[in-house]
């Protein structure tokens, strides 16, 4: 694997375009996120409302149902549902994103593995979803077997745990951030987007590209939840598996450069880059 290039803005203009005047909502993308637990809401909120500040049609939040009058304050635009009611019918979603603020038991694992089975769109994996696969050898084999269509998005820490048996005693920090995604992408097969200071997202086995928007104040809670809601909203709205990753890395990038612009880097919290989505794709659009 070798860096062919960065995802810049000229590379995103070719994904994300103006959008015709004729447009429904149903052209836009309907996106099933499964996100938090009871004392978790916080990630819920993020990623939801991600989603739909990237321009989906409709979200809807698979949370445990303690979370309803907290998702309904806090994002009304959103349906919350549980995860009896839409297990049935995950083909009537265009992406599924899953595990911010979820958890690490059999309740992840059990939804994970029906997904990973049942649904063939891209399907977005983030913080508890991938601790959980990364004690899962049953897991393993089920994204392995879905190649491309799955995309992980792991920060240092836990690639390394993703890599446990291929790293072993060393620390993922001994390894540069392409060698990481390089193992990544061998042993699951999956699209691959490695957090951090100019994020490395590998698209195949030949491919990865560095990121060019971003800053320090991004490192913060809720970040990556926010990012999950983006990419899992681009890919629902017809983005390829790849595309959507670098698009929403970028994106989500820009967001916050325009959020440390007026606030700096040390108070931007994660509601900062939520809240400026929408002009980062208004400049770009």
């Amino acid at each position: 694997m070798k860096i062919v290039g960065l995802t810049d803005r000229s590379f995103v203009n070719t994904v994300i375009r103006k959008r015709p005047g004729n447009v429904h909502k149903g052209d836009c993308g309907k996106v099933l996120m499964v996100c938090g637990s009871v004392g978790m809401a916080g990630a819920s909120v993020f990623a939801s409302k991600a989603a739909m500040r990237s321009g989906s049609g409709l979200v809807k939040l698979c949370t445990p149902r303690e979370n309803f009058p907290i998702l309904q304050i806090s994002v009304p635009e959103v349906i919350c549902t549980g995860w009896d009611d839409v297990k049935n019918d995950l083909m009537q979603y265009d992406s599924v994103a899953i595990g911010p603020g979820m958890g690490v038991g059999e309740r992840t694992e059990a939804i994970l593995t029906e997904i990973l089975k049942v649904y063939d769109r891209t399907v977005v994996i983030d913080a508890d979803g991938l601790n959980t696969v990364a004690g899962s050898r049953s897991l393993q084999a089920l994204i392995k077997k879905r190649g491309a269509s799955v995309i992980m998005t792991p920060h240092i820490v836990e690639a390394g745990r993703l890599l446990r048996d291929e790293i072993g005693e060393r620390s993922a920090r001994d390894y540069s951030r392409l060698e990481l995604a390089e193992m990544l992408v061998d042993k699951y097969g999956c699209v691959a987007v490695l957090k951090g200071e100019n994020t490395l997202v590998a698209v195949s086995e030949d491919e990865a590209y560095t990121n060019t928007t971003g800053n320090p104040g991004m490192a913060t809670a809720g970040s990556g939840d926010v990012l999950t809601g983006v990419i899992a909203s681009f890919a629902g709205q017809g983005l390829s598996p790849g595309d959507a990753a670098r698009a929403g890395v970028f994106v989500h990038g820009m967001s916050g450069d325009l959020a440390a612009e007026s606030l700096g880097v040390y108070g931007l919290i994660a509601s900062d880059i939520v809240n400026n989505l929408p002009l980062a794709l208004k400049n770009l659009v």
